[in-house]
C-alpha cells in the first residue's frame, strides 16, 4: 500500500498489495480487497466493499452501500450515487449498488443508486446507467442502452456471438449469454 502523506487511508481492512495514490481518502469502514490499484483523487465511504485486481482511476468517488467485485476496472471520473431522491440535510435511504466480477464501467459513466452491473458487462464512457446491466453485454448511451454482448476477454461479440480475439463462442439461453 501506497499511503504517502498527501492521502488519508483510515481503513485498517485493505488487502496485500493494493496501490493508493496520492490525494485519496479511504474512510475507516471500507473493505479493499488485495492487488487493487487505487488512483489519485479517489474518495471511498465507509460501507463500501471492494474486491482483489479493481482498479479505480482518477476522480472517482464510491458512497456507502457500493459493492465492486474482483477485477472490475472502473474508468477516471465514474460517478456513483447511492440515494435515488437526495435532499440536503435529510435522512437518506441507502440503495446498494453493485458492479459484478469482471465488470468495466467506462471514463465519465454515471451509475445510478440501486444498479447492478452484471459480470463481464463493459458500460461505455459517458454512458448513464438507469437500470439493471444483464451480464456479458455492452451498453452505450444516455440513458444507456444495450449495444450488444462482450466476452469475458472484454472484447465485442460479433454476430455469430463468438469473439474474434480469444475465440470463445457463446450461446443465447433465456437472454443471458452462456460460454460453450
Amino acid at each position: 500500500m501506497n499511503n504517502n502523506l498527501a492521502s488519508d487511508v483510515q481503513s485498517k481492512n485493505i488487502g496485500p498489495g493494493t496501490l493508493i495514490w496520492q490525494c485519496t481518502i479511504i474512510l475507516p469502514g471500507a473493505v479493499i480487497g488485495s492487488n487493487c490499484n487505487i488512483n489519485s483523487h479517489c474518495f471511498i465511504e465507509n460501507k463500501v466493499i471492494i474486491g482483489n485486481n479493481v482498479t479505480i482511476k482518477c476522480g472517482v468517488y464510491v458512497w456507502d452501500g457500493i459493492t465492486i467485485e474482483d477485477n472490475v476496472h472502473i474508468g477516471p471520473n465514474v460517478t456513483f450515487t447511492n440515494d435515488l431522491y437526495p435532499r440536503s440535510k435529510h435522512k437518506f435511504e441507502i440503495k446498494p449498488t453493485m458492479i459484478k466480477k469482471g465488470a468495466s464501467v467506462g471514463a465519465n459513466s454515471t451509475v445510478l443508486a440501486g444498479v447492478t452491473v452484471g459480470e463481464y458487462a463493459l458500460i461505455g464512457a459517458g454512458s448513464v446507467v438507469t437500470k439493471n446491466v444483464p451480464g456479458n453485454t455492452l451498453w452505450m448511451g444516455n440513458p444507456a442502452r444495450q449495444k450488444g454482448y462482450v466476452c469475458n476477454c472484454g472484447n465485442k461479440l460479433n454476430d455469430m456471438i463468438k469473439c474474434v480475439v480469444c475465440k470463445k463462442e457463446y450461446k443465447l439461453v433465456n437472454d443471458s449469454l452462456i460460454a460453450l
